[in-house]
């Protein structure tokens, strides 16, 4: 564990969470599982701000663009830019606590989206958050990711699916994995096709405002939504210190005079995607936000 004075939380601040145990047991039973479950963290007067928060964003039902984003899924990205609920939740004290336990103090915000699973959506491809940090596995989490059930996650709406102790392996093939073709396949599946099937995988089931802690290299994948109604989550994700620029270059060059600038200065700057999708403006590619 991280001495007190380098971490931004205090284990008193977590003790309304930890059923009675040190944070430390905590922190080895998710070194060892790759994540854990605590249930009902946010009350229920907040998961309604959440569900009023993202609403607006919601009303237009844009459905996701290819097979891993889901064809019958709803995405909201850039969510700290929406509502001042959003920063509390990527700042609540249990999410601080293990990214900074993976990643330390100097950890970032790597993403922060919401997703809605409607009903018959298939099996997301098996996938890692930090796979596109390119090292060879099995190594330390680069990536921490949280998941706040805003709905119940059940058997049969598409809870997170993961495969216990996964973030210990080896780099292996599996089947069902995420591919290039993963992001532009649109064919349209039956929702009880499922290429990556696996007795060892579990699902995620949490009442609505419990809140799930994964390891940057543990394969998960959002499951398949055989239910009647739809399933909401959140999911802020970070990633460690290191993992940027020596100098912020979107905020060093202002936006007008970066417009100016020939195309290759501008993916310099960062109005670029490295593949498949690392880098993205509030869901789409960053040359966007120059007009």
């Amino acid at each position: 564990m991280l001495r007190e004075e380098t971490v931004s939380y205090t284990e008193e601040a977590l003790k309304p969470w930890l059923q009675g145990r040190s944070l430390t047991s905590w922190f080895d039973q998710y070194d060892e599982e790759g994540y854990v479950i605590f249930p009902r963290v946010m009350p229920s007067e907040g998961v309604t701000r959440v569900r009023e928060a993202l609403q607006p964003y919601l009303e237009d039902n844009k459905a996701g663009r290819n097979d891993f984003e889901g064809l019958k899924s709803n995405r909201v990205y850039a969510l700290l830019a929406k509502s001042p609920v959003f920063v509390e939740m990527a700042t609540h004290p249990l999410a601080l606590a293990f990214a900074e336990h993976d990643l330390g103090r100097s950890c970032l915000l790597s993403a922060c989206l919401a997703i809605k699973l409607h009903p018959g959506e298939t099996v997301q491809p098996w996938h890692y958050d930090d796979s596109h940090i390119d090292a060879p596995m099995p190594r330390p989490t680069y990536g921490t990711s949280t998941f706040w059930a805003i709905d119940d996650t059940t058997e049969t709406n598409g809870a997170t699916e993961i495969i216990p102790r996964s973030h210990k392996w080896g780099s292996v093939e599996i089947a069902g994995a995420n591919k290039p073709e993963s992001f532009t396949d649109r064919r349209v599946r039956d929702v009880s096709d499922d290429p990556g099937a696996r007795a060892d995988a579990i699902k995620a089931v949490m009442p609505s405002g419990s809140f799930m802690v994964a390891k940057g290299t543990l394969w998960h994948r959002g499951g398949a939504n055989r239910s009647d109604a739809p399933r909401l989550i959140v999911t802020p994700q970070y990633v460690i210190g290191w993992a940027r620029t020596l100098e912020n270059m979107s905020l060093a060059v202002p936006r007008e005079l970066a417009k100016t600038m020939p195309g290759r200065a501008q993916e310099l700057l960062g109005y670029s995607i490295h593949p498949p999708f690392m880098g993205y403006v509030d869901g789409v590619h960053p040359k966007k936000v120059l007009g």
